[in-house]
Order: structure tokens, then C-alpha cells, then sequence
């Protein structure tokens, strides 16, 4: 069966869809590359630790363990300062930049970043210029937005500006800023942008099933898509949209595993125990074992008690290497921490 995109991509979601969890989802299968979340820059020139610390993958060849090219994002609203910090970026290797006009944040907006910028099409055409001149030819640059802030009337005009700036890839998020993440997703007005650009155009939003790809393809005309909170709700969406039979929740929890030790190394003890039941919760949408394991965690803080309620005696059964056996009889001991 041939697949149903020619390349689906995993989407930037600031304080979900970071490193561990990509190294996790890539590890799946499916996905052709990821965006990272936004690196924000506000007006200097960060040091490198200041991209690397968002996209460890830059450590390792701008991929992740599974091979899965990563493209870098950057957000900000001073092309010049886009432009420096673009150019130190792309000398790490990541597999491409990309550039956020989609954040809906208001702590972004206020600053003059993300969607804000979409009712200023000139401002757009600006960075992207910059940016795109900064850069090495043969490095991709690509950018992603929404419709629009308060609405979608200039969405064709920003679409065209990025074109002529010289992106090599626009990605549509099918909602405005004041949609939010709420359904629906327009997306036949992706459709009415392909037919303004001749940009490669990738559609986003509200894909959360097979069917929903397939409707979503129809509707925008997009061979390609991103995938968001419906990979994380359904880790093998992307397997499944390519006509796999997707992942049983007993093969994900080895998954989840190494998501939980790469949490380990990366957070902080007190924000452990929320990023592992953040990821159950968008899980109960897909496997009822997700469901009845949150309901055991929901209340509990402490990432150990956490971590020992979720896997138990499971993780003595996994074919682990060593030094993740040693990693997990560490994070099953009694912890002295107090919980939050």
C-alpha cells in the first residue's frame, strides 16, 4: 500500500513535544522530521549552549538515535537579531531552521513574536529574508504559521511574503490565533494558499485519526502533513496514516520508559512526575490502560512513586541495557523528596 503523504512531519509544541519526546516518537516509526520547540531571541546573540540545550539532536548530527532529521526553530521579531543567531545556528548542523509566525502565546504575542507578526506581511518577508540570506544556500529555511490573529484576511498575503523572502517550505497551521487549538481546522483555506504560492505547503491541525488525515489531505490538497497532539495521543498515528497497524499499548511501554530515563537526565525532580502524566493523559484518548493508570497518578507528585505506579514490576521483565536497569532500581528507591 503505498503511503497516504509523501512526508509527515512532527510538529513544535513548547512544553510537550520536546527532545525526550521526540527521541521517544521518532523511535516509533513513521515520521520523516521533526521541529523543535521555539528557541526564543530577543534582541541578542546567544551563546551555542542556548541552541543545544532546546535541540540536544544538534549534539548528534541534527537527528535523533533513530536517524530522524530535526530542523531548529527560532522565534523572534528582529530580523537582524534572526539573522545573527540564524547564521550561529545553522554552523551546529541542524537538518534545517525554521521560523515560528504561529505561536499563540500571549506572553509571545506581547513581544511582538509568533502569530502577532501575521498582520504585518512586510515584517514576515523581512525576517524570512534576512534569515534566508544569513544562512547557507544549501540549508533549508522554513517557516510555519497560522491563518491569521484576529482572522484569516491576510493569510494569502503572508503566504506570499514568505515565498518571495525564499523559504523552501511553508507549514499551515489551519486556525487563527483567536481559534487557539479549538476544532475545527480550516482546512480548505490551506487549499486557497497552495493556490496563491507555489510554495511546498505541509497542512497542521486537528489531525488526530487516519480519517482525519485522509479528510485533511482532501481538503487542503497538502501531500504532506504535521502531526501534533494526535502523535502524542496515538504514538503510532504515523505508522497507522502509512497503512501499519499503528502500536499496542504493551510494545509502547518499553517506549514510555526510555521517554521516563531520558526525563530523568534532562528535568528537574520536581517537574518529573508532570511531564510523565502529562504524556498519560493525552494517552487516554488512545489505550484504556492510559486511562486507569492516570486515574492511579493523577494526585501523586513525587516522580518515583510516579514512575513505580505507571511501570511497577513491568520494567523487570524489559530487555534493557544495563546501564537503564541501573538508571530505573535507582528511580524505584524509597525518595526522601516531599511532594509539591
Amino acid at each position: 500500500m503505498r503511503p497516504l503523504m509523501s512526508l509527515l512531519l512532527l510538529a513544535p509544541m513548547e512544553g510537550l513535544l520536546d527532545h525526550p519526546l521526540r527521541e521517544t516518537l521518532t523511535r516509533v516509526g513513521g515520521i520523516d522530521r521533526c521541529v523543535s520547540e521555539f528557541i526564543r531571541v530577543t534582541g541578542t546573540l546567544l551563546p551555542e549552549r542556548a541552541f543545544t540545550r532546546v535541540v540536544p539532536e544538534l549534539l548528534q548530527g541534527g537527528r535523533t538515535r533513530a536517524g530522524t532529521p530535526v530542523r531548529a526553530q527560532l522565534l523572534g521579531s528582529d530580523e537582524v537579531c534572526l539573522a545573527e543567531n540564524a547564521a550561529r545556528l545553522a554552523s551546529l548542523g541542524p537538518a534545517g531552521i525554521d521560523l515560528n509566525f504561529g505561536c499563540p502565546a500571549k506572553v509571545v504575542n506581547r513581544h511582538g513574536g509568533g502569530a502577532m507578526l501575521l498582520q504585518e506581511p512586510e515584517s514576515v518577508f523581512r525576517i524570512v529574508s534576512a534569515v534566508r540570506r544569513a544562512v547557507p544556500a544549501g540549508m533549508p529555511v522554513s517557516a510555519k504559521m497560522r491563518l491569521g490573529f484576529n482572522d484569516d484576511r491576510l493569510a494569502e498575503d503572508c503566504a506570499r511574503a514568505i515565498e518571495a523572502a525564499g523559504a523552501d517550505e511553508l507549514v499551515v497551521h489551519a486556525r487563527t490565533k483567536v481559534h487557539g487549538y479549538k476544532p475545527p481546522a480550516y482546512w480548505e483555506r490551506v487549499a486557497d494558499l497552495r493556490a496563491a504560492v507555489r510554495l511546498p505547503m505541509v497542512a497542521n491541525g486537528e489531525i488526530w485519526t487516519v480519517e482525519d488525515a485522509r479528510r485533511c489531505r482532501q481538503a487542503s490538497g497538502c501531500e504532506s502533513l504535521m502531526l501534533g497532539r494526535g502523535m502524542v495521543s496515538d504514538p503510532g498515528l504515523a505508522l497507522a496514516i502509512r497503512g501499519g497497524a499503528g502500536i499496542a499499548w504493551s510494545a509502547l511501554l518499553p517506549l514510555m520508559l526510555d521517554f521516563w530515563l531520558h526525563v530523568s537526565r534532562r528535568v528537574e525532580p520536581r517537574h518529573r512526575a508532570g511531564r510523565l502524566k502529562q504524556w498519560l493523559n493525552y494517552l487516554r484518548r488512545t489505550y484504556p490502560e492510559a486511562q486507569s493508570t492516570y486515574d492511579v497518578v493523577r494526585t501523586l507528585n513525587d516522580p518515583r512513586a510516579v514512575a513505580a505506579a505507571v511501570f511497577g514490576e513491568e520494567a523487570a521483565r524489559l530487555d534493557l541495557p544495563k546501564p537503564a536497569r541501573r538508571a530505573w532500581a535507582q528511580a524505584l528507591q524509597p525518595s526522601d523528596e516531599v511532594p509539591a
